[in-house]
């Protein structure tokens, strides 16, 4: 591609349509837009937090929440807090109760009188709501001891609205899942953005809308098919796009390279291949790995080399890329101006694979501008780094952040009111 034609595709990119910020843009009132004074806000939080025997192993999504519930406390407000808790499965199970994460919420908010109720609806909830007084905190059961929350059935959602005076959803998430507590309960409830979901949404919208160039998107995991969307929708948008992980394979395949026993999506070749044809086209530079770190078999123990993308022996399967693919993809993300991560460059939770997506940790940590790392296996790399305070942004929300850079609208964030909106 010519000079002219590259300036005329990056122009393209500037000018591409952002169809998912009409609605998951914050434009949607916030906390700060309610007089809380004497006021029950019912907060939906994500406190789907990790347990070893009731006591809580990792509290970051509970500390993510502290500014919303902090700014609510100090501003006269009572404050109802729901999150669910794993996978219950709409049965009360002990080992998913909440009451762990409500002692330990006591411990996060000194001086504040944190209780518990035993059911998230009827009679025992609704008079711990109404008992409650401006300054103090409510935590309510699992929600998931209901198979109505999953659902989102209205009578439900009715039942959690008659707990408060106004909604406030903090749970991003939980915000690509269109349940009772959600989406349901904004129907009888004017609803608002806490300060945590206003951050996610505006940090990767504004991103995707206005990024400063160059914009560079890693985009990992196993499969092809799990990413589509992602990919189709950066590539309008991206300068760079960094492919890694078992997906990669998929499209070295496409190229026409032996991939031996390693992890090839074949239903997903035509795919791949539109996707390569789909990236030149839109001008952005799509980068594969070059080298591969290769084992005879999936274990931590095995034996492993680096071998040339096109050199994978017959009884070998890619596990990580190798380090000359690193070393290319830490020279993009350095001298990008935004970053977009979302997926492993390998079987990372097993040591000797993991170096690719330390690489890539690494040079998020040492790059000048925005960084953003979105998806459950992409925040706890830079987490077990030790790095995650030296990026920009680090989502809260697995599901929701892929979602959400899909391109596809968050049904908690679109049932939120608009600014202005009365």
């Amino acid at each position: 591609m010519g000079r002219g034609a590259q300036r005329l595709a990056q122009q393209k990119r500037s000018a591409a349509p952002h169809t998912i910020l009409e609605v998951n843009r914050m434009n949607k009132q916030t906390v700060r837009d309610v007089d809380w004074k004497g006021r029950r806000a019912l907060v939906r939080v994500d406190f789907n937090v990790p347990m070893q025997d009731r006591r809580i192993t990792d509290d970051t999504r509970m500390r993510a929440a502290l500014p919303t519930l902090r700014y609510l406390l100090e501003r006269g407000a009572a404050v109802i807090l729901m999150s669910h808790l794993g996978r219950p499965k709409g049965q009360r199970v002990e080992k998913y109760s909440l009451e762990p994460v409500a002692e330990h919420l006591r411990a996060l908010l000194p001086g504040v009188e944190v209780r518990f109720a035993t059911d998230c609806v009827g009679d025992e909830a609704e008079q711990a709501a109404r008992g409650l007084a401006p300054g103090q905190v409510l935590v309510l059961e699992n929600l998931r001891f209901h198979p109505e929350e999953e659902k989102n059935d209205p009578a439900f959602a009715q039942a959690l609205a008659r707990l408060g005076d106004v909604y406030v959803n903090d749970a991003f998430g939980a915000a690509h899942r269109a349940h009772a507590s959600t989406e349901g309960v904004a129907r009888y409830l004017p609803a608002v953005a806490g300060l945590l979901m206003e951050r996610e949404i505006d940090v990767m919208g504004r991103a995707l809308e206005q990024p400063e160039r160059p914009f560079a998107a890693i985009i990992g995991g196993a499969k092809v098919s799990d990413k589509i969307g992602v990919i189709e929708n950066l590539l309008p948008k991206v300068d760079h796009l960094l492919i890694g992980g078992g997906m990669a394979n998929t499209f070295l395949a496409v190229q026409g390279h032996d991939m031996g026993k390693s992890l090839v999506e074949t239903e997903a070749l035509d795919t791949a291949r539109r996707l390569l044809q789909a990236a030149a086209d839109s001008g952005a530079q799509l980068w594969l790995p070059v080298d591969l770190v290769v084992a005879d078999r999936f274990a931590a123990d095995a034996e492993r080399r680096v071998c040339a993308a096109g050199e994978v022996p017959p009884d070998g399967m890619a596990l990580d890329i190798g380090p000359e693919t690193a070393a290319k993809y830490q020279a993009v993300i350095r001298q990008a101006r935004t970053v977009i991560w979302n997926g492993p460059m390998g079987v990372f939770e097993m040591p000797a694979f993991a170096g690719g997506t330390l690489a890539i940790a690494e040079a998020m940590a040492q790059a000048q501008g925005v960084t953003i790392v979105g998806g459950g296996d992409s925040v706890a790399a830079v987490e077990q780094a030790g790095l995650a305070d030296r990026m920009t942004h680090v989502s809260t929300g697995g599901g929701a952040s892929l979602e959400f850079l899909e391109g596809k609208t968050l049904p908690g964030v679109a049932a939120l009111r608009d600014k202005g909106e009365s």
